[in-house]
């Protein structure tokens, strides 16, 4: 060979038959050669041993001299024919090869020490119990071929299958062909069978000819249609989904803190709530950290809402901090405006220009939506189904469990219903127990509990997690909504009340943040710009009486104040008097008189023509006569009179009533 001397790692990383496939195993295996002339210290960087390839098993050594081959040695169609037969047999005949290729090997290194063939063939025989002419029938196999094929060569040839051909497909015609598979290719799963009889009936109407055995259309069925297109044809996109290798997430690189999930997860149990009569269903709304999978918080709500989701996300930031990533699906709830507002990567709803930011942008924590009900893009989707298993089917909640399926339910469906104070408590018990039970087999547990790689963690001199300040946490203990600055003093309407301060005035027809909170509508509400940027604290301003007049005398003493404010305010704005200004204007124009303007001619111009002499007309004098007016005036009013209420006017020379 044109290598002969082979580091551990090298004959590991080859995978040769005989031997192990670590570099550990491999020293070990090897070990006995040191010392002598088969093995020899390493002289390059790093070390160790180097061992002869004659060291190795007949076999080790038949891949190894193919391996180490040029291959532009190994290029030949005979060399892949030879490779591809050998591949194609079983664990058994590959065996059988390498007993062979060891006999042919023995009388070889005979030969090369000087002993003749014949005596070589008889002694290497009698070793290994195999007749002389089985040897010069494996010979005649191997003698036409480089040494590198010598183990493909030794092949059984009786199949067909191993020497690389394929068996003939029977002949069917197309559109008989064509029919069974669209046939059998469907939701409905049908039998294989009952196709083929179907197309055998099509067949005989058509006149398609010829038509194979139904066995033999069943293995054409199997070699040429992959098993991927029969499982999503027959059996739909989730099941082939499942044959493509799931993606494997390492965390290790994150620490606690860093990066978190959420999620909600309708519990399977009846519940007694204060504000229904009938037994409902509650969401368990929690959030997760990714690095030690400790859930963080948890909400009990009656449907999954952005005020639920605030209120967990509060818990959470209270507790341990702000993190800097959050895993979420784009539901409605999860991916409102209220929550996830301005984030660029939210694919639902309107997105806006002046778009509210919401609670994760606001507080900086990058939002990620992923695939719903996707264990491996949200790790809390896990949790929830070994806490759904503990809350809802503990016998503290017997006669409550509803059934995971609508096909699954109980005998003691509806016997019962939890009340909604035993239920958190018993939630709250179920988590706590979750997070620190022991032998956790995740890839930073190792056998320890969540708390405590979360805790380490959260210990480590490298980790650094942000904390909410006392601003901050408005944020998520109040409401938020969008809602524009009325004409024309900019107050804010909102659920059938009015909030102003003088700040909104600066604000008139632009969309701000209002955080309120839900339970106390008559407390001021908390302002903010768009972009999350604190402006006022608005009070509200709520109807009165009509007829009270002390509302009306307390308004208008109010209005009064405030003009006042604003004139004084109007007052300071203006340091200088109209006189004062218009004494400095004066003063301006005498310092810098205006020069008069140049004349301007036309270049084309023309005599004006016509009697220029304006025309004056004078009035008569009786006009300004006030006594003539007033006779004129008086002889008018004796005509309407005479005339029932109707003047008449001259039309024509003749009197017409309108």
């Amino acid at each position: 060979m044109k290598q002969e001397w082979f580091t551990a790692a090298e004959l590991a990383a080859a995978k040769l038959p005989g031997l192990p496939t670590s570099q550990f195993r491999v020293n070990e295996r090897l070990s006995g050669a040191r010392g002598t002339e088969r093995a020899r210290v390493r002289k390059e960087a790093g070390g160790g041993y180097e061992y002869h390839y004659s060291l190795l098993p007949n076999a080790a050594r038949a891949k190894l001299a193919f391996m180490v081959t040029e291959p532009e040695a190994r290029k030949s169609d005979a060399s892949k024919l030879l490779w591809r037969r050998f591949e194609a047999l079983s664990s058994e005949h590959k065996a059988l090869c390498e007993k062979r290729l060891e006999v042919i090997q023995r009388v070889e290194a005979m030969v090369e020490a000087g002993l003749p063939k014949k005596k070589a063939v008889e002694t290497a025989t009698q070793y290994t119990c195999t007749g002389k002419s089985a040897y010069y029938e494996w010979w005649a196999m191997v003698k036409d071929h480089p040494k590198q094929d010598w183990l493909a060569a030794l092949a059984p040839s009786f199949s067909s299958k191993a020497n690389g051909v394929e068996n003939e497909i029977a002949t069917c015609h197309a559109d008989a062909w064509a029919f069974l598979k669209s046939d059998y290719l469907r939701p409905e799963k049908p039998a294989f069978s009952a196709c083929y009889r179907r197309m055998v009936k099509a067949a005989r109407s058509e006149g398609w000819n010829p038509i194979p055995s139904e066995r033999s259309l069943r293995r054409r069925l199997e070699h040429e249609v992959p098993k991927a297109v029969q499982v999503m044809s027959r059996e739909g996109r989730e099941k082939a989904k499942r044959m493509f290798p799931a993606q494997e997430r390492s965390v290790a690189h994150l620490h606690a803190m860093e990066a978190v999930n959420a999620d909600g997860h309708r519990l399977d149990l009846f519940v007694k709530v204060p504000w229904a009569e009938k037994p409902t269903r509650m969401y368990l709304i929690g959030t997760q950290d990714l690095y030690s999978r400790k859930v963080l918080s948890w909400r009990l709500a009656e449907a999954e809402t952005w005020d639920a989701i605030r209120a967990c996300f509060g818990d959470m930031v209270e507790d341990f901090g702000i993190p800097e990533r959050i895993y979420l699906d784009n539901g409605r709830a999860f991916a409102s405006k209220m929550i996830s507002g301005g984030a660029r990567t939210r694919y639902r709803y309107k997105i806006d220009a002046d778009e509210v930011s919401g609670l994760l942008v606001t507080l900086g924590i990058e939002p990620r939506f992923v695939t719903p009900y996707h264990g491996q893009a949200k790790p809390i989707e896990r949790a929830w189904g070994s806490l759904a298993e503990e809350i809802s089917k503990h016998p503290a909640m017997t006669g409550c469990y509803t059934g995971n399926t609508i096909d699954a339910k109980p005998e003691n469906y509806m016997q019962s219903a939890c009340d909604l104070d035993k239920l958190q408590t018993h939630v709250a018990e179920i988590i706590a127990e979750h997070n620190a039970r022991t032998g956790r087999r995740t890839e930073t547990a190792k056998g320890k509990s969540f708390d405590q790689v979360f805790a380490e963690s959260m210990a480590a001199p490298s980790t650094i997690v942000r904390q909410a300040t006392e601003a901050q946490r408005t944020i998520w203990l109040l409401s938020a909504k969008g809602l524009k600055a009325r004409q024309p003093d900019g107050s804010i309407h909102f659920m059938g009340s009015r909030y102003w301060s003088i700040e909104l005035n600066q604000w008139i027809g632009k969309t701000l943040m209002v955080r309120f909170d839900p339970d106390n509508l008559n407390k001021p509400v908390k302002v903010y710009e768009p972009n999350g940027r604190y402006i006022c604290d608005a009070e509200a301003v709520g109807a009165v009486r009509f007829d009270s007049q002390e509302e009306a005398r307390r308004h208008a003493r109010k209005r009064a104040d405030w003009q006042k404010a604003t004139k004084q305010k109007a007052k300071l704005e203006q340091q200088f008097a109209a006189e004062e200004l218009a004494e400095i204007l004066d003063k301006g124009s005498k310092a810098s008189p205006p020069s008069k303007p140049e004349k301007v001619r036309p270049t084309v111009t023309r005599i004006a023509t016509g009697n220029l002499a304006a025309k004056l007309e004078q009035l008569p004098e009786e006009q300004h006569d006030e006594d003539r007016y007033e006779d004129a005036f008086s002889r008018a009013l004796e005509r309407y009179a005479d005339s029932e209420g109707v003047i008449q006017f001259p039309q024509g020379g003749k009197t017409k009533t309108g």
